[in-house]
């Protein structure tokens, strides 16, 4: 059943990283590299390591007896070695007694994660690269653009929906940085042997995981990493950051979508399977469904940091469907925020028809500070206070009630209510603001154009 949402959820192209064939593969790479570098410092015969890279690849193995045997050995590496060592074995016998030469099954399984995460993140940050580059056309083309702005869900004072989408490129594009560098520092090596000495190759250990992080292009790590697992759990950490930063983007565009408020929606929506008038905002469900389950998967990997002495029981288990749920599902959401937000549909006259709806409370703002330079601020709130309540009161507009005080008409004229009471004089640094994000991520365009 679970399948049949993959393509909503997930990426086609990471689904492909994490298939069964892709982490067989993934694992018998690592294989042909230890054996290639153990022969490289003369451990074994070269031949041998030749044969057993020819013969690691996934379409030669039987999926299902992996499935099966995995089940008695209690992980991948034991059943995917024994048939690696079979199948060398019918081309060399003496090939087949150099089959994982001095390795253990966590480096394996470890080494083969990480070539997993360096062929799938970088899909992720494509998708971000895609999403930021969306917001920033956004924000350049609507960087003057008044709409109002909501706080607690309610109209607050008007901002741009330029600086609303340069919020959108600057956040996305602050978790795709931190997301490069958790990458960048766990794409390393795992190699140790049994408890962590490679001691099965006497002093060669050092030598064996150099030439083997040369040939799989990992970095090597001063030492081997079974029981600390920080770095996976970095990674974690940052996709979990993507995904709520993509689940606030998500909330943002669904709420734009209502049908009162109405100012933006996906250009591709979804529609109803009874309501011929819909147009869902299917994207932003996405990105919310995944920000909702992925903080569960990563405080999983958070609970299993804490792993028993050289190698752990059960928290290195905890990581192993996990962690790939965590890089499917933000490939998924990432997916969708991009294409939400170059098919984005923006509604400036709904915007602007929304900055009316309050009949000028929204403004109030404006009106108080214009006042305090005359009365003080104290005074000037509790007097611009005391009108947009009777404006509630009353169902009038804001601007007739302070037209009619008393109070206000010594320092305010009718013209300077109006001026006071416009949207668009009232943006603050908006523009500022969009163009500092324009500036540092697009800094060889005309971000004014």
């Amino acid at each position: 059943m679970s399948d049949l949402y993959d393509r909503m959820f997930r990426d086609a192209r990471v689904l492909g990283c994490f298939s069964a064939v892709a982490h067989v593969q993934a694992m018998l790479d690592v294989e042909a590299a230890l054996a290639e570098a153990v022969a490289e410092v003369g451990l074994i015969p070269a031949t041998a390591a030749t044969t057993i890279r020819a013969v690691a690849k996934a379409e030669h193995f039987d999926l299902e007896i992996l499935r099966d045997e995995s089940v008695k050995s209690g992980n991948l590496a034991i059943p995917l070695v024994e048939q690696l060592t079979n199948l060398v074995a019918s081309t060399d016998p003496n090939a087949a007694c150099f089959v994982h030469w001095g390795a253990t099954s966590q480096d394996i399984i470890d080494t083969s994660l990480v070539l997993q995460l360096r062929a799938s993140l970088p899909i992720v940050i494509q998708h971000l690269d895609r999403g930021v580059a969306a917001a920033l056309q956004h924000a350049r083309r609507h960087i003057d653009t008044p709409m109002p702005g909501r706080t607690w869900l309610q109209h607050a004072t008007p901002i741009t929906f330029g600086l609303k989408a340069a919020g959108w490129a600057d956040a996305l594009d602050r978790v795709r940085t931190n997301l490069r560098t958790a990458l960048q520092a766990a794409s390393v090596l795992q190699f140790g042997g049994a408890a962590g000495t490679a001691a099965a190759l006497g002093t060669s250990g050092p030598n064996v995981a150099r030439a083997m992080g040369t040939r799989l292009s990992l970095a090597v790590p001063d030492l081997p990493w079974h029981a600390h697992r920080d770095r996976l759990a970095h990674v974690s950490v940052a996709l979990g950051l993507v995904a709520g930063t993509l689940g606030k983007v998500g909330r943002d565009l669904g709420a734009l979508a209502q049908t009162e408020v109405g100012e933006a929606h996906e250009g591709r929506g979804g529609g109803s399977s009874t309501m011929p008038n819909k147009r869902n905002p299917r994207g932003a469900a996405v990105a919310l469904a995944a920000s909702i389950r992925i903080p569960g998967l990563v405080s999983t990997v958070l609970a299993a940091m804490p792993q028993e002495h050289e190698r752990g029981l059960g928290g290195w288990q905890a990581e192993w469907e996990t962690i790939p749920e965590i890089v499917q599902l933000t490939a998924g959401s990432s997916r969708a925020i991009a294409e939400a937000l170059e098919a984005l549909v923006v509604d400036p006259e709904r915007m602007a028809a929304n900055l009316l709806l309050s009949g000028g409370l929204a403004m109030a703002e404006a009106v108080s500070m214009a006042l305090a330079e005359h009365l003080g601020r104290r005074e000037a709130h509790s007097l611009v206070d005391a009108a947009c309540r009777k404006a509630q009161e009353s169902r009038r507009p804001l601007a007739d009630v302070l037209k009619d005080e008393a109070a206000v008409a010594p320092h305010l004229t009718p013209l300077d209510i109006d001026r006071l009471l416009a949207p668009a004089g009232y943006l603050g640094a908006a523009r500022a603001f969009v163009d500092r994000v324009l500036l540092r991520l697009s800094p060889n365009s005309d971000h004014h154009a």
